[in-house]
């Protein structure tokens, strides 16, 4: 059988329904007559409730209910929100102060859920919201990632949520004394707003015995736990559902407090309830991405060989923890601590702060972007420091093609590379030799173009297990049921692609079922990259359970030894016969004889190890220094994805990530005032990138199959990002470094960019 496919640019089926307002999302799925939900929020960001009056606003038309934390712990609810927490470096727990669902007597940040208002329509919950008497006394505010101010938890008296190390700090002490070099930057990762699409929502029906909860999601069964933990259900009282999902990136992977909410509002009331957020309260209670500021250190010896390599991260969390977010800047973060360099000896030490701001957890990438930006940042600086050229220092660094499988200093295997032939492809592809002309040409304009590098790795997280079940219907279709769960990556043609290709069941026969907790016992949802990689081998799996079981009831019908039978990946064969079934045939044939049991195929399967996707980025801006416009000119990338189902669908993966790591770079920028007051909530305020603010984006494939999996495949749903920030930065810094500048963190707006550029003329004026 082809094992791996035969990775042809089919375009996406999903689409043609998408474009044609046939998609069924949240707002579609509702039931008739479902009653709808407002949270009231807290309007400061840190203070003691002192007064919440609810009467008049209970007996406001249209309202069937209102609920408090008081509330939901008297109907039985365990208010805790989840959050992961990790080890001091002394051997204790972090912190894990109490997130309640609903603020118990003091809120922390603009934005936290007090209320919620169940009322027959939206404009009636908003009009009973402004009845309620709601009165805070207020506290001091922090906002800054030090230690210190006013606690915004007794667990956490000077704010440090949690104090993690990894590696050996004295060896990498000793390796800096001895260095022949060091080079140090500090490295701002500016918090951005995701900003899906389409924004979060939910909604619950209470059948009386059963409680039916859909939300726009990344996978139905971690949703399902913690209903199951929140409400004191138990697993046949609960079927939660996903429709079609507008962007998820993460924000959506974890639970929020309005879904348990309207989930006891609908048990209480036996009626269907929803809630969906609006823009700018998105903005203020989705979890937010990045927000941390790294001091990283490299030393090097004569040879410019790198002997140590030492980071120390002051991350913000928000006012509580979230789901993942200690894990995010510490585990995961170091998951690529090293990139893509031979580092053996490595120190990372990382401080999580509370802050009165929304919480920060996972956005595309979670940790590794983070690492990548830090690490690919200071060896660009190295570079300038040194007087080397930064491709040439790198690769003096690379860990070499014939030392994999490698294992790093920080525990991960990475199971195969050629990093020095992605460089030189690149270096065509985005002809690097010709950039000198161009920049001089922009400098005959007054413009300043500079050009950055960026070498990523990133590892592939999640659950390494997944299932699929295949099933033939009457009328010819078959259905394959998968555990992860479409954001709008195009799962649906993939995943089709692939079991047609390993099957020959044409691809328009397949449809593929997702995001249904009845329809699906188990599955790991969507993220970290994960999806394609864990369910083609799940489907693998699953076609060889297939055909080992077709094998003797054909055998039979072919009138030959089941030993004789072959599959070639389209049909059935045996020396002797002459009946040529394909999967489609065989299973009319197994309904015509009554057998059943042939008709629905499963498997579970477990990758036997991570897969590492990396890449190289190189990106040219021009900047206009008289207004600070930073514009990227060129951009050109180079991907290992090892072996690829679909080209045309990676490259999308691929651009859609780039742009995502432009906006951040260049126009995302979350600004709070003293008092803790979201200035950026909304459009006019919050800039994302439009089509003009990116060019065409140069996409290659230079494969290198994994070893880590059958396929050969490796993961880029989050690579786009993962290079794009470094790349950017890096090549701001080199447009901007001949002025002067030595500091340039992101967001790179023009106002930032220009006063760069003036203080820089100022200190050398």
């Amino acid at each position: 059988m082809d094992k791996f496919g035969k990775s042809q640019p089919v375009t996406r089926v999903e689409d043609t329904r998408f474009l044609t307002g046939q998609g069924r999302y949240l707002e579609d799925a509702a039931p008739e007559g479902v009653l709808h939900a407002f949270v009231l929020r807290s309007p400061v960001a840190h203070g003691v409730i002192t007064a919440l009056e609810l009467d008049e606003a209970r007996a406001a038309d249209g309202v069937h209910l209102i609920l408090t934390l008081e509330d939901l712990e008297k109907a039985g609810l365990s208010v805790g929100m989840s959050g992961t927490t990790m080890k001091n470096r002394d051997g204790s727990q972090g912190a894990a102060p109490e997130r309640p669902i609903l603020a118990r007597t003091r809120v922390r940040f603009v934005g936290e859920p007090i209320a919620v208002i169940i009322a027959d329509t939206l404009n009636q919950a908003r009009d009973a919201a402004e009845l309620i008497w709601l009165d805070i006394d207020d506290l001091p505010v922090k906002l800054d990632v030090f230690s210190g101010g006013e606690p915004l938890h007794p667990e956490a008296p000077v704010n440090v949520a949690f104090d993690w190390g990894l590696g050996d700090e004295s060896a990498t002490q000793a390796a800096f004394d001895a260095a022949a070099h060091t080079v140090a930057l500090e490295v701002g990762d500016n918090r951005i707003i995701v900003n899906s699409m389409e924004p979060r929502g939910c909604f619950a029906d209470w059948d009386g015995t059963r409680l039916h909860f859909t939300y726009g999601g990344q996978g139905v069964w971690g949703m399902k736990a913690q209903l199951k933990e929140k409400l004191g259900l138990e697993d046949e009282q609960l079927h939660v559902m996903t429709p079609d999902v507008g962007g998820g990136f993460g924000m959506k992977a974890m639970p929020y407090p309005e879904y348990f909410c309207v989930a006891q509002a609908s048990r209480h009331l036996a009626r269907p309830v929803r809630w969906i957020s609006d823009r700018s309260e998105a903005m203020l209670s989705d979890n937010a991405g990045r927000d941390l500021v790294s001091l990283a250190e490299l030393a090097f010896d004569e040879d410019l060989k790198i002997t140590a390599y030492r980071v120390s991260t002051r991350a913000n969390l928000g006012a509580y923890n979230s789901h993942f977010a200690q894990a995010i800047q510490t585990q995961l973060f170091s998951r690529v601590l090293t990139g893509v360099y031979d580092i053996q000896t490595t120190w990372l030490q990382v401080e999580g702060i509370y802050t009165n701001t929304t919480q920060v957890d996972a956005y595309r990438g979670a940790g590794r972007p983070e690492a990548i930006y830090v690490l690919e940042r200071v060896m660009d600086r190295a570079a300038r420091e040194l007087g080397v050229d930064p491709w040439e220092l790198r690769r003096r660094n690379f860990i070499r093609a014939e030392s994999f499988p490698y294992k790093t200093a920080t525990g991960e295997t990475y199971d195969v590379g050629d990093f020095e032939k992605l460089v030189r492809r690149v270096s065509e592809e985005a002809d690097i030799p010709g950039f000198v002309a161009r920049r001089d040409a922009d400098a005959e304009r007054g413009l300043l173009r500079g050009i950055g590098t960026c070498y990523y790795i990133e590892s592939i997280l999640g659950d390494p297990s997944e299932g699929a079940k295949v099933e033939f219907h009457e009328d010819g279709r078959v259905s394959i049921y998968v555990g992860t769960q479409s954001n709008g990556q195009g799962h649906e043609t993939v995943y089709a692609q692939f079991l047609s290709d390993q099957t020959g069941i044409p691809v328009h026969l397949i449809q593929v079922v997702q995001g249904d907790s009845d329809l699906i016992a188990q599955g790991g949802g969507t993220g970290g990259s994960r999806s394609v990689t864990v369910q083609t081998n799940a489907t693998l799996a699953t076609v060889d359970v297939m055909v080992t079981a077709f094998v003797p009831f054909l055998a039979g019908e072919m009138g030959v030894d089941a030993e004789a039978v072959e599959f070639d990946g389209e049909t059935f064969r045996a020396p002797g016969s002459n009946l040529t079934p394909s999967m489609i045939e065989a299973a009319e044939m197994a309904r015509a004889a009554g057998r059943k049991d042939l008709l629905t195929h499963e498997a579970r399967a477990k990758l036997e190890g991570r897969s590492f996707p990396n890449g190289a980025h190189v990106t040219e801006v021009v900047i206009d220094p008289d207004t600070g416009h930073t514009n990227v000119d060129r951009y050109t990338v180079v991907d290992d994805f090892g072996n690829l189902i679909n080209p045309l669908l990676a490259e999308g993966q691929v651009h859609g990530g780039v742009v995502q790591g432009v906006g951040q770079a260049l126009l995302e920028h979350v600004v709070f005032d003293e008092n803790g007051q979201l200035l950026t909530a909304s459009f006019m305020d919050y800039a994302l990138p439009r089509a003009g603010d990116v060019p065409m984006i140069e996409f290659t494939s230079e494969p290198v199959p994994s070893t880590a999996n059958v396929m050969g495949m490796k993961g880029c749903g989050e690579a786009g990002t993962v290079g794009a920030l470094a790349a950017v930065a890096n090549a701001v810094q080199d447009a901007v470094w001949d002025r002067g500048v030595r500091q340039a963190d992101m967001p790179f707006t023009p106002l930032r960019v220009w006063e760069l550029l003036q203080d820089a003329s100022t200190a050398t004026g």
